[in-house]
């Protein structure tokens, strides 16, 4: 007999049984006829894919930072530039 295999989707819904509806691993495991160790390793593989989501946004916001930093100062620079201008006519 070969081993079955699961949907993404059925997956993300054991793992969220555990980690937001905070059911034991073992009843979840038991309910839906997965051995816990399935369990264990697809929160384990998720929990991966979500923190390296959450590198990506704290890249984003950082990125967003420094460009409303480097945008600030292009403006004050474009009005030093147009108020020494007028002061050399």
């Amino acid at each position: 007999m070969g081993k079955p295999n699961f949907s993404d989707e059925f997956k993300r819904d054991a793992v969220a049984q555990i980690t937001e509806r905070g059911y034991p691993v073992a009843e979840v495991s038991q309910r839906l006829g997965v051995s816990a160790h399935s369990l264990y390793a697809w929160k384990r593989q998720f929990t991966r894919q979500v923190s390296g989501d959450a590198g990506k946004d704290a890249e984003i916001r950082q990125l967003k930072r420094e460009l409303a930093r480097v945008t600030e100062e292009r403006d004050i620079l474009k009005k030093a530039t147009a108020y020494f201008a007028r002061d050399a006519k």
